[in-house]
């Protein structure tokens, strides 16, 4: 017998109650996000594809939470393959159980739903989500991820006046499945059909270059305002040049390390990477303007039809933008503007971060090394018949069975410890083979790129110290140049062609943690390991317990029931648990029709 509408209220009205009764007193708010993640068609380039939607939203939704939140992601994987959602840059502290990679994570079964959960602890900034498996990536449901500071936190500049998130990112119209394809038959992807801002193909400023029919992006400002831009290179492979026509970029902000606060009329922002910009509407609205994402390091001839146009539409605006677009940088075959650019980025180590205290207060150039590894890529090779790329000529494979799911339930044979700390001399050869890092160790990390494309490498779990980069071999003599002060505190770093990138990382996050190229062909391929960082001390509560709703795969796919919706709870206290409980229970209830 079902309720009447007077008893269904009055139920609802006392969760709601209790609910709140327990909110004052929870330790940490919730916020609460449910992706249908789904395919679609959709023409961003003029040509319909399949692409991938999260509640049918192509790019997916922008997950907005507040420092020390606990971030709950209800996924309906509505696709034909499993999936994962990665948090591009959160540092999961204490569980790498949510990190939602290959090598962390069993993934989702197809029309299977699995529930996130984890804390944004003492984190800000900006970051983005999309799925890590399949390359599915290359067919879109990523979106943004801002973590906003504390009201109690002071922001290093004036409270802007409104948020916007842009992605941009190099696109194909062959969808993700084809384009694994050619991959795995050994093809190279070649040039991009384009490149995407927002999800939507470029502005006619040409009218030979862009055909007519395109929906382009419109971002609409009042003037004489300030607004705090997040923008995010979301695409496959490609290095793109950010900038917007008579407008400067002031930097503030990277991956959730304040910056020294510097003007740009144009910035390289490399695959995966994320910038904070504050940008001044205070040009004269005559005309609208170009806001562009164009390629780096290519013939520009040829690549000029891939350039993505959006639109900067000023309310007052007296016209459509029109003629050229503003220059990109003129270096072509010369990559040192860039890398100087990319020097001239360091932490404002006098900003209070996610807590009340400089960033800079934590000095990383005082502190041992304890471990040293010198990682070195270099162009795809045939392992076994197939194409591969290496790092240290080693392709990765992933396991079967998760790292810590294998360490937890003492599965032995799913991988191999001792990934090794240089440039092997044999013949490459496929592994799953990772780091064992020290726990409070300190490692330093020296990224070497002997391909002819820039590398972007990220490291999840953490944010490492970026100490330096040149043209050349690293040597022990590279040190000397090191910067010991402001080295910018990010996630993902850009490696140029023959050149270095040094990293510094303290390894006082327990679990395994994925060490990537961001390239997501040379990724597929192979060109990555992960970091196992273990506590040895026994009892102890540096990691959280494997989630209540872990799924299992490769040697304990015996342990998989049948599918469970249940929610992670492992990362609260028991008073936020049965606040959680109720706040789920009252959205279920709030979505049957009465």
């Amino acid at each position: 017998m079902g309720f009447s509408r007077r008893t269904w209220d009055a139920l609802l009205l006392l969760l709601l109650n209790l609910s709140l009764s327990l909110l004052c007193s929870a330790e940490d708010p919730f916020v609460f996000y449910d992706f249908k993640v789904s395919y679609i068609t959709a023409s961003p380039l003029g040509v319909p594809q399949q692409v991938i939607a999260i509640n049918g939203q192509f790019p997916g939704p922008v997950i907005n939470s507040t420092t020390n939140n606990n971030v709950v992601v209800n996924v309906r994987n509505k696709l034909d393959e499993s999936l994962l959602l990665h948090w591009s840059g959160i540092q999961q502290r204490r569980s790498s159980w949510q990190d939602g990679l290959l090598g962390t994570n069993c993934p989702i079964p197809p029309k299977w739903n699995w529930t996130y959960q984890f804390q944004v602890k003492d984190q800000i900034g900006s970051f983005y989500y999309f799925p890590s498996t399949n390359f599915q990536k290359a067919s879109g449901g990523f979106g943004g991820f801002i973590i906003n500071n504390r009201d109690i936190i002071p922001l290093p500049f004036g409270t802007p006046d409104g948020d916007i998130t842009i992605l941009i990112g190099d696109w194909y119209t062959k969808n993700h499945t084809a384009l694994r394809k050619e991959l795995n038959g050994g093809k190279d992807l070649g040039m991009p059909d384009g490149v995407l801002i927002n999800g939507k193909g470029p502005y006619r400023y040409n009218t030979t270059l862009v055909p007519d029919g395109i929906e382009h992006e419109t971002i609409t400002v009042h003037p004489g305002k300030t607004y705090r831009l997040r923008v995010h290179n979301v695409g496959i492979s490609t290095s793109l040049n950010f900038r917007i026509q008579s407008h400067n970029l002031l930097l503030v902000e990277t991956e959730g390390s304040y910056t020294v606060q510097q003007n740009y009329t144009s910035l390289d922002i490399h695959v995966g990477q994320s910038y904070s910009f504050l940008l001044t509407t205070d040009q004269n609205a005559s005309t609208d303007y170009y806001i562009v994402a164009s390629a780096r390091f290519v013939n520009e001839t040829v690549w000029q039809r891939v350039t993505g146009v959006a639109i900067l539409h000023y309310t007052n605006s007296k016209g459509k933008a029109s003629g050229p677009l503003p220059d990109p940088p003129q270096d072509q075959f010369d990559k040192t503007y860039s890398m100087n650019q990319a020097r001239s980025i360091r932490w404002n180590v006098t900003a209070s971060g996610a807590r009340p205290n400089p960033q800079g207060s934590f000095h990383y150039g005082s502190i041992n090394v304890t471990d040293i590894y010198v990682l070195k890529n270099k162009p795809p090779v045939s392992i076994d018949g197939k194409q591969r790329t290496t790092l240290n000529g080693i392709s990765f494979i992933n396991p079967t069975t998760p790292i810590r799911l294998a360490d937890q339930y003492k599965v032995k044979g799913a991988y191999k410890l001792g990934f090794p700390m240089k440039p092997l001399t044999g013949a490459p050869k496929t592994e799953t083979s990772i780091i064992n890092g020290t726990y409070k160790g300190f490692m330093e990390v020296i990224l070497q790129n002997n391909v002819t494309k820039v590398q972007s490498y990220h490291l999840s779990g953490y944010a490492f110290f970026v100490v330096g980069m040149d043209f050349g071999e690293w040597t022990e003599n590279s040190r000397g140049t090191y910067n010991k002060w402001d080295g910018i505190a990010r996630a993902t770093v850009q490696v140029y062609p023959g050149a270095w990138t040094a990293i510094l990382i303290s390894l006082d996050n327990v679990g395994a943690w994925n060490l990537r190229t961001e390239n997501l062909d040379s990724w597929y391929l192979g060109q990555e390991t992960y970091i196992r960082v273990i506590n040895p001390e026994v009892n102890n509560k540096t990691e959280f317990p494997v989630p209540d709703n872990a799924l299992f795969c490769g040697a304990l796919s015996h342990l998989q029931k049948p599918e469970d919706i249940s929610m992670a709870n492992t990362i609260v206290s028991p008073g936020s648990t049965l606040l959680f409980a109720l706040l789920m229970l009252i959205y279920a209830l709030l979505s049957v029709p009465r």
